[in-house]
């Protein structure tokens, strides 16, 4: 496979890692089925790594060696036969060292099993839950040295949280013809991977696993990796909210599981020195270590008024929910993490819409012989499109036009510099052709990778009834005159992107009557349910009918039948400037 590689994914900020996070943490904990889940996972992977072929294989630890169970790519022989040993192949070497093992040129490997001629790179990862072998992440490419050592750390990320998915799910299907109460673990998990504010999950929580094992104290703690104690965050007692004392590591029943991640089991609180009463009548208690990727979250402890009323078939349901919860727990703290930068971030980007919003021209300025208006609608909450109007002695006027590559803030902040350095250097140089030489030498100094700016450049001279225009990548205006619309041929390179360009000019005469329109690609680039455009001959046909209208009017009209066209929402900033020749 050739050409650039589409599905690879670089996280540029942490947000953007916590929510693929999410994602995946959402989609191993949503189902116990094992063919679901390897399903989504497989797609996951394909998602965000370049692959022409993927295995996911488990291990049994009864055959000694790895299978594939879901595949995409491989040849449905080599799915129902192959069969790898512990150190046979590329596959069963990551199994055996349990590490993950990155070949970048198959031909040189005497490990690799050919049964695909055309593949050069492999890269295996084993899955471990616990330090168990689960089963190996297997992808192939026919591109030699197609991964990188970022592809490995990804797929690793992703194994770590697949794995204890897929050894639940295989739980669950060796239980499942003795024990109908996996078909509540599974409702548990769904639902408690489906809530991502905290407080409301471990309120939830609290009734969810009295499905499965009855109690009359819940209480949950929650390691504070700082402080390290176990910070109480939610108990019940009899069906009614109580507060607690937090604990060190080394205080309680709570305490020495969270020391050795094991349950811990009382038959007799009476009779345990670590035992500390939180509530009266308390007999037996069992407290259940939350760990995830061997780190511990936390702790839930439940207390009975009954001795020895906690079974062991009761600690194997609360270890087996346990790593449910524990990703439960993770998965919404680190929403609360992302809510947080969102929030931040949606005032930034509030203040950001102020900034652009007082920047741009409220309305045009008042020019000799023209009437112009203009609007301005944001595919997001700020734009990188932009426009202005600079007066020069003798009633001349500068009118710019302007789309940045790209939307959103980016491209809003690029703009603002496009705006800055035109309010600079605009005053003082008439000639549209050398003002935008100017800025883009301006700009190349600046240079912002993937960052440019297209840009009209028009000098109205009300006296000579004359326009003189120079383009630097935008879309050419549209002039209608005597109800026949064209298009004035002026074209230039986008600014930002190469140095020591010289921008042409060309003069357009204006005639009383004449309408001009400036427009953004977004509004050409609108798309219909038929998936067609709106392009310049629809605008060019609509144009000369509004002839007649006033400014504000044609731009409002044209707006309109945009929306009529391709629906109210935006794909991407739209912008109009109609002028019209008086």
């Amino acid at each position: 496979m050739g050409g650039p590689r589409k599905s690879l994914v670089r996280f540029r900020e942490r947000s953007e890692l916590l929510d693929f996070l999410l994602e995946v943490v959402g989609v191993t904990s949503e189902t116990l089925d094992l063919d679901r889940l390897l399903a989504s996972v497989g797609q996951i992977i394909k998602r965000v790594i370049d692959c022409e072929f993927l295995a996911i294989l488990l291990y049994s630890e009864r055959q000694q060696a790895l299978r594939i169970r879901y595949a995409i790519g491989h040849r449905p022989e080599i799915i129902e036969h192959l069969v790898v040993k512990l150190g046979e192949g590329i596959t069963g070497a990551a199994a055996m060292l349990r590490e993950p093992v990155l070949v970048g040129d198959v031909r040189s490997d005497p490990r690799y099993l050919k049964a695909v001629d055309s593949v050069r790179t492999e890269l295996a990862v084993p899955m471990l839950a616990r330090q168990k072998l689960v089963g190996v992440l297997d992808v192939q490419s026919t591109r030699l040295n197609a991964y990188t050592e970022y592809d490995r750390a990804l797929l690793r990320l992703i194994a770590s949280r697949v794995a204890f998915a897929v050894e639940n799910a295989r739980l669950y299907r060796r239980l499942e013809r003795t024990n109908r109460t996996l078909s509540t673990f599974a409702e548990i998990a769904g639902e408690l991977a489906s809530i991502l504010d905290l407080d409301t999950l471990l309120s939830r929580m609290s009734s969810l696993i009295r499905r499965v094992v009855q109690y009359d104290a819940f209480s949950i703690f929650l390691l504070d990796e700082e402080r390290q104690i176990l910070r109480h965050r939610f108990s019940i007692r009899h069906d009614q909210r109580v507060d607690i004392e937090s604990l060190s590591l080394d205080q309680g029943i709570t305490g020495a599981a969270a020391r050795s991640r094991e349950p811990v089991r009382v038959d007799d609180t009476q009779e345990d020195s670590r035992y500390i009463a939180s509530h009266p009548g308390v007999r037996s208690e069992v407290a259940v270590p939350l760990v995830l990727r061997d780190r511990l979250i936390g702790v839930i402890d439940l207390e009975s008024d009954n001795l020895a009323y906690f079974t062991d078939a009761h600690v194997r349901a609360l270890s087996t929910l346990a790593p449910q919860i524990a990703a439960a727990i993770e998965n919404a703290r680190l929403y609360g993490e992302v809510a947080i930068r969102q929030k931040r971030i949606e005032g930034d980007v509030e203040a950001a819409r102020k900034l652009m919003a007082a920047l741009l021209p409220h309305s045009p300025p008042p020019m000799l012989g023209l009437e112009v208006a203009a609007r301005l609608v944001p595919a997001r909450v700020i734009s990188g499109d932009l426009y202005d109007f600079f007066e020069h002695s003798e009633n001349q006027t500068v009118i710019t036009f302007g789309d940045v590559s790209g939307k959103g803030v980016a491209a809003a902040l690029y703009g603002t510099l496009v705006g800055g350095l035109l309010r600079l250097l605009a005053p003082r140089r008439r000639a549209p052709g050398l003002l935008l030489h100017v800025l883009n030498e301006a700009l190349i100094e600046r240079r912002v990778e993937a960052r440019y700016v297209a840009l009209l450049a028009l000098l109205w001279d009300p006296e000579k009834s004359e326009f003189r225009i120079a383009n630097g990548g935008a879309l050419p205006p549209i002039v209608v005159r005597d109800g026949a619309a064209r298009t004035l041929h002026v074209t230039g390179v986008p600014l930002g992107l190469l140095g020591g360009r010289e921008y042409e000019e060309i003069q357009f005469t204006a005639q009383p009557g004449d309408l001009m329109v400036l427009y953004s690609d977004g509004i050409t680039d609108v798309s219909n349910e038929r998936d067609e455009d709106y392009g310049r001959e629809r605008l060019a046909e609509l144009l000369p009918r509004l002839a007649s209208l006033p400014a504000s009017a044609v731009v409002e009209e044209v707006l309109a039948d945009l929306a009529r066209f391709g629906g109210s929402a935006v794909g991407d900033d739209q912008t109009l400037l109609v002028i019209r020749v008086l």
